[in-house]
């Protein structure tokens, strides 16, 4: 298996600096890179410029700037030139696909957190000795930085990557050869409904509570949005004092937000695993659960829109991704596989507008967003409840008589 491991480092003064200079010196790699790219395309000739051709000017590049680009790993310079590569290949997909493209953007300091390293022991070493109680991940031109390991980092080690969040810096691993870990068989199974009012419902009728993390520290969040927006707009190096104190705690606030969202999904998926064997969920595509509804052109009187209602649906979507359903799915995908438990993904079209008992779909069966009763065998419950143990259903888990 391939897991991530995510560890605290505790760098000295001298190297948060050198840490701090070595994203900047990416970023300006960046950022000249697609340059290049930006000014082949415009160009009469639409030169097409790709990776190899970027990847074989790094000596030279290393050569003309020394003390900005040449102390640093060729491996990691090469990745920061494949990570413009790979948004590269991301917009031509969206143009030849139809979509909406976003051409690639330049990164300012503030956007450019992370710095990977392919390989362990080029330009990095991931130094974790049994005699030695200090572990440490040695960094080109950084040094031996100390970590601070609290979980055992199992399988090989492939890559290893820098990440500032805040005023604090991380170190991710990803192994691979990860060996599984399975945990005793239960022969108990589930399917579970995601949802706004509760996080998900089993289909044992169990509800789980939604922690509503976003709504706790909306106001909070908000105070700190309204006092940066006190500032006028400028350069981060014509910022003040106060200003910087004014994003950093926007933004810790929002990371609060999202650690204790993760931290929710961790525990939640976790428990999920240790009780059933085998869980089915609804197969949700996201993003089209959030796009914002079409206007409605009014054909009476030009340049006017009929109501579609999209302030409801705004409100709708800052729930669905306050709830975090791709995060905890995605969790319990990881933690099934390890503890060897079977997951399931079933289609969730009608989930909670078929009657499980006759069968019968029809979205008048689903009065209110809590209750559910069907138009014709009369059979009324728990609207999650109905969707949990139609998923069920769908991946053999509960027989429709039973049920």
């Amino acid at each position: 298996m391939h897991r991530a491991y995510k560890f605290l480092l505790r760098p000295t003064v001298r190297q948060t600096l050198a840490l701090s200079e070595m994203l900047l010196d990416h970023c300006s790699l960046y950022n000249g890179a697609l340059q290049e790219r930006r000014d082949a395309y415009r160009h009469p000739s639409r030169t097409t410029v790709r990776y190899g051709q970027q990847s074989a000017q790094l000596k030279e590049i290393r050569a003309f700037d020394p003390e900005r680009q040449g102390r640093w790993s060729f491996s990691s310079q090469q990745a920061t030139l494949r990570r413009l590569d790979k948004a590269m290949q991301a917009f031509f997909r969206r143009v030849k696909s139809g979509d909406k493209p976003g051409y690639p953007r330049f990164r300012g300091v503030n956007w450019f957190d992370t710095v990977g390293f392919p390989k362990d022991g080029d330009g990095c070493r991931w130094d974790s000795t049994p005699h030695d109680p200090v572990t440490r991940v040695r960094l080109q031109g950084i040094g031996h930085i100390r970590v601070h390991q609290h979980r055992p980092v199992l399988g090989r080690v492939k890559t290893v990557s820098v990440k500032r969040e805040g005023r604090q810096w991380y170190v991710i691993l990803a192994c691979d050869e990860v060996p599984a870990e399975p945990l005793p068989a239960t022969g108990a199974a589930c399917g579970i409904d995601m949802g706004i009012a509760h996080f998900l419902t089993t289909s044992e009728g169990e509800h789980q509570p939604s922690p509503r993390h976003g709504r706790l520290g909306a106001e909070a969040l908000a105070d700190a949005q309204r006092a940066l927006k006190t500032f006028p707009r400028r350069k981060r190096e014509n910022r003040t004092a106060k200003h910087r104190r004014a994003v950093e705690k926007a933004a810790a606030l929002h990371r609060k937000v999202r650690r204790r969202r993760t931290d929710h999904a961790h525990k939640t998926a976790l428990a999920m695993v240790r009780r059933y064997d085998v869980i089915a969920h609804e197969r949700l595509s996201i993003a089209n659960m959030v796009r914002a509804p079409k206007p409605k052109p009014d054909t009476e009187n030009s340049g006017a829109f009929l109501p579609n209602g999209a302030a409801a649906k705004a409100g709708l979507n800052k729930s669905i991704h306050d709830a975090g359903w791709g995060v905890f799915l995605g969790i319990l995908a990881h933690k099934a596989e390890s503890a060897g438990r079977v997951l399931i993904p079933v289609d969730p079209r009608n989930t909670s507008r078929t009657c499980p008992v006759c069968g019968h779909v029809s979205g008048e069966n689903r009065t209110t967003q809590e209750k559910f009763a069907c138009t014709q065998c009369g059979h009324t419950a728990n609207a999650d409840l109905v969707g949990a143990l139609n998923v069920a259903i769908r991946a053999g888990l509960v027989l429709p008589d039973v049920a």
